[in-house]
């Protein structure tokens, strides 16, 4: 299957995104009651692909993948944990952070992606704090440097054992001329609060901070000896977590292994297609169908029903996407189903939101959207007969850069109470309200329409681009289609990143904005990857050689 896949974009190296634990080569996950521990044990030899080891648990897209998994497991399937401790099995080490000979060997595109899948997972980590009750808590009983620190801003504290040696550390700049970007630096001074004075200081130590003065400077929360320092942090997670989640009974996530050809990437719910436009890709969602009632616990629908099955199919597509179709710029969204349905689904969700299963289907949901809004590929929505943008689904032509409607009475949009809050975006408002950022008197007034709407009613209250007659559809269509391939991919990417995320800043956008600008500009430069650039040379014993004119 992924020899297709392979075949059909030219990739070296698909990548899979689906694992479960008893397939984890460098994560132990342990589930004690309320409480939970990730220990990183990176198998050095292990890694994506050869020609680097993954020494002390530094980590790779394997690792990280496992540490999704690990993440979206606790939360589906042991709801009852309260507490997560995040440590490392190796004594004296938490964490070296990302491979340095793993990003040295990759290619641009990877590394970006990279950055952005890791960072994708950190926040799903704190919104599993925010919203979940499984906080996070980092246990660092050795040095956690670069990405290895990064990890643990991620969680709500971080204790450090005071052990002389150990410290945290970002320190990319002075050993490697890049940025802390993937969310080290906006975490320090707008999660943790650091001052900005001590922060430049803290980013440019190679060697990091230690002890008292970590906890002084707000890195870490706290301190403890190495006699004291598990039984330390074990006490303070059984703290936190009390007798956890008693009422909630987990459901097991099963692989989602889609049927890959040279044509398509099969899922039972979504279809991704390839062409025939060069660059072009289809992205098409079956809508639900037959939906059973919600009983009086709801986890017992279990991971097939539709709204959580669907919602991993679609994020196992975009992954797939971004990976291994870097080619791919332009994405077509579709959807084929009844707009009723999906209306009566959205219902049940907005009816059984106080149900902790249902809760947590809908913060996946909002999740998957906001990887569609991160995505560095074009997105056109396509509103045709047979479609059924309505509700959470019509989300996705909210998500859309563009999206077109066809002039018919057999075509409608329609809205629901999930366009009103529950999937906001990354800058904190909804899609409705990011549209309409102008004019929130209107963003209110549309969200408060029962009826689906014609071509005509959509096209008034601003909700689709453009409408298209019958007789000019499937040229229009393809027009938009070759002129959006046609464009600059990097000029795309800066165009849209600008674009998505109008109104206020937050942590999440802050932190990919920063990664799509800055991280693609210095990944790039010479100071970095050129002959004699600072990532190049690493773990040489040769000196890099930098341009030194600011720009």
């Amino acid at each position: 299957m992924a020899s297709a896949e392979q075949s059909k974009q030219g990739n070296p190296e698909p990548l899979t995104f689906q694992t479960s634990p008893d397939r984890y080569r460098h994560i132990q996950l342990e589930v004690d009651g309320p409480v939970a521990r990730i220990k990183l044990n990176v198998q050095e030899n292990e890694g994506l692909k050869p020609g680097y080891q993954l020494k002390l648990n530094s980590y790779d897209m394997s690792v990280d993948v496992e540490l999704a998994d690990a993440v979206s497991r606790l939360r589906f399937e042991h709801p009852e944990v309260a507490c997560v401790i995040v440590t490392s099995a190796l004594d004296g080490v938490f964490s070296s952070g990302a491979n340095i000979f793993m990003l040295g060997s990759s290619t641009h595109a990877f590394k970006v992606n990279f950055c952005k899948y890791t960072n994708e997972t950190r926040l799903s980590m704190e919104d599993a704090s925010a919203n979940s009750g499984q906080r996070y808590i980092a246990g660092l009983n050795g040095i956690a440097s670069g990405g290895g620190y990064e990890l643990p801003l991620a969680c709500e504290e971080i204790y450090l054992v005071d052990d002389r040696r150990s410290a945290v550390a970002l320190p990319e700049v002075p050993y490697l001329g890049v940025l802390p970007g993937t969310g080290g630096l906006t975490r320090v001074v707008d999660k943790r609060k650091v001052r900005r004075d001590l922060a430049d200081v803290f980013t440019t130590l190679a060697e990091g901070v230690k002890g008292k003065r970590a906890v002084e400077w707000g890195l870490v929360d706290g301190i403890f000896p190495p006699s004291k320092f598990t039984e330390s942090v074990e006490a303070r997670a059984a703290e936190i977590a009390g007798i956890g989640h008693t009422d909630r009974k987990g459901v097991v996530l099963d692989r989602i292994e889609p049927e890959i050809t040279d044509e398509a990437i099969a899922y039972r719910h979504v279809r991704l297609t390839f062409g025939p436009q060069p660059r072009v890709a289809r992205l098409e969602i079956t809508g639900p169908k037959d939906l059973p009632a919600i009983p009086a616990n709801a986890s017992d629908l279990g991971a097939d029903w539709y709204v959580l099955r669907m919602f991993r199919e679609l994020d196992d597509a975009l992954l797939r996407l971004r990976f291994n179709h870097p080619d791919v710029g332009l994405v077509i969204l579709s959807t084929r189903g009844a707009i009723p349905e999906v209306l009566a689904m959205d219902s049940q969700l907005a009816e059984c939101r106080d149900d902790w299963f249902v809760a947590e289907v809908t913060h996946h949901m909002k999740r998957v959207l906001k990887r569609l809004d991160l995505t560095a590929k074009s997105f056109f929505a396509l509103i045709d007969e047979g479609s059924c943008f309505a509700g959470s689904l019509f989300e996705l032509a909210l998500a859309a850069d563009r999206s077109y409607m066809l002039d018919s009475d057999a075509v409608n949009i329609a809205i629901s109470s999930m366009n009103s809050g529950p999937l906001p975006m990354s800058n904190g408002l909804t899609r409705l309200g990011t549209r309409f950022l102008g004019d929130p008197e209107r963003a209110c007034r549309v969200a408060g329409l029962t009826e689906p709407m014609t071509p005509g009613d959509a096209n008034d209250e601003g909700l689709v681009t453009f409408v298209v007659e019958d007789l000019d559809w499937n040229d229009e269509i393809r027009l938009a289609c070759e002129e959006r391939a046609s464009l600059s991919p990097d000029s795309l990417t800066g165009l849209e990143a600008n674009l998505r995320f109008a109104g206020p800043e937050t942590l999440e956008t802050k932190i990919f904005g920063r990664l799509s600008a800055w991280q693609n500009w210095i990944f790039q430069r010479p100071n970095a990857v050129g002959e004699r650039g600072a990532l190049t040379l690493y773990g040489r014993p040769e000196s890099p050689e930098f341009d030194w004119r600011r720009t």
